[in-house]
């Protein structure tokens, strides 16, 4: 499925996150930016260091009123533990079905040592507080995320 466009309002959503807690999209409408990134799987290497990229930057994303929304297909408990075991300050969700990720063209066709099949494609969309749909970071690179997502942040909302 394509993504969604920049402009237009960003397709809504409830999950459960870490806790078991439902959070929806709109929770944040008029109050905070939110950066929305998915990734493959809770406690792989390149998404441990991901995810704690972004938990170092804390005090940035505060000062930009913006907060993390983490999307993967694992259940809460994964998620729970992959927030004690790296100490993550932010939301992780779940998304089982992927349901999510497929309407914001972010689960599609993988290529991983030859073999073919389909997952999330790591990608990262910065909302807006009216909840618009602002930019859309689809090559994203692990080391550098939180600063490469901060940085358009801070230039431009």
């Amino acid at each position: 499925m394509a993504q969604p466009k920049i402009g237009n309002l960003a397709p809504a959503f409830t999950l459960q996150d870490q806790e078991g807690n439902k959070v929806a999209l709109k929770d944040f409408r008029d109050d905070k930016n939110v950066l929305l990134y998915f990734y493959p799987k809770a406690m792989t290497p390149g998404c441990t260091v991901q995810a704690c990229g972004l938990r170092d930057s804390r005090q940035r994303l505060d000062k930009l009123d913006t907060v993390v929304l983490a999307v993967s297909p694992d259940p809460v408990a994964r998620l729970k533990k992959f927030e004690e075991k790296q100490d993550l300050n932010f939301t992780l969700l779940s998304d089982e079905d992927h349901a999510v990720a497929e309407k914001y063209g972010a689960w599609g066709l993988k290529k991983f040592m030859g073999r073919e099949f389909m997952g999330i494609l790591r990608s990262t969309f910065i909302i807006d507080k009216s909840g618009r749909l602002q930019h859309v970071m689809d090559k994203v690179k692990t080391k550098t995320h939180h600063d490469d997502a901060l940085d358009w942040v801070e230039e431009n909302l």
